[in-house]
């Protein structure tokens, strides 16, 4: 039986652990209206919940840490639309509600392809990282994306390798890493660019080369030949 808003916020609020909250809060998560719940029992209560477009915008209204990543969970994607998308990024104040949101509901949204690229060209910290992430999550989950789009990103990631925030650089290197790694044809042109940003002036931009490099060059023996696209 599906939850009400008013019992999922009371089940939260019961199961809310302050030593959590602190916890999460050494690994560079918001500790405001944070209740400090893991997010296997946040799942948990998207299971009960079941999909719901009105309960996800109720939810995120709360301004509740773990209520807006439940948001992501049980919102259906093809029902958010562009004023929804603006509306949320903005309010990105933690990386994990970032990654939550871009990973369980906007890259799957009818305009997430075209929002991984327009927020990469955002300054705010989070949104700009969104723009990253949504391009991380598409490697991995968009099935049906052409290698064009993914080899269209490279440009990006390498304008904004220079981005010295912390949370804008480890997206910037988790998209690189993924589009290489998506299959034997980006491969090989996700490790050129990561070896060409190795040598970077920017300290940043050497950072995110050389980890991306390290780890695509791991990969790069185990990608079979079917792996690479014929598109």
């Amino acid at each position: 039986m599906a939850m009400s808003i008013d019992e999922i916020l009371e089940t939260m609020r019961a199961n809310a652990d302050a030593d959590n909250v602190a916890g999460m809060a050494r690994f560079g998560i918001s500790s405001e209206g944070t209740l400090g719940l893991s997010i296997p029992f946040v799942r948990s209560l998207a299971k009960r919940a079941g999909r719901d477009h009105e309960l996800a915008l109720a939810l995120w209204a709360t301004g509740i840490h773990e209520a807006r990543i439940l948001a992501s969970m049980v919102d259906r994607p093809g029902w958010v639309t562009e004023a929804q998308m603006e509306a949320w990024v903005v309010q990105f104040d933690s990386w994990d509600v970032c990654d939550q949101v871009c990973g369980n509901l906007f890259n799957r949204a009818p305009l997430g392809r075209e929002k991984a690229v327009a927020w990469c060209h955002r300054p705010e910290e989070f949104v700009r990282r969104a723009g990253f992430v949504l391009m991380a999550y598409l490697a991995v989950h968009d099935k049906r994306a052409a290698d064009e789009l993914f080899v269209s990103f490279f440009p990006l990631i390498r304008e904004y390798a220079v981005d010295e925030r912390n949370f804008v650089k480890k997206a910037v290197n988790w998209a690189l890493r993924q589009i290489g790694k998506r299959n034997g044809t980006l491969m090989p042109q996700a490790l050129a660019l990561a070896e060409e940003l190795s040598v970077s002036t920017s300290r940043s931009a050497r950072w995110i080369g050389k980890d991306a490099a390290r780890e695509l060059r791991s990969k790069q023996a185990v990608l079979k030949p079917s792996d690479a696209s014929t598109v």
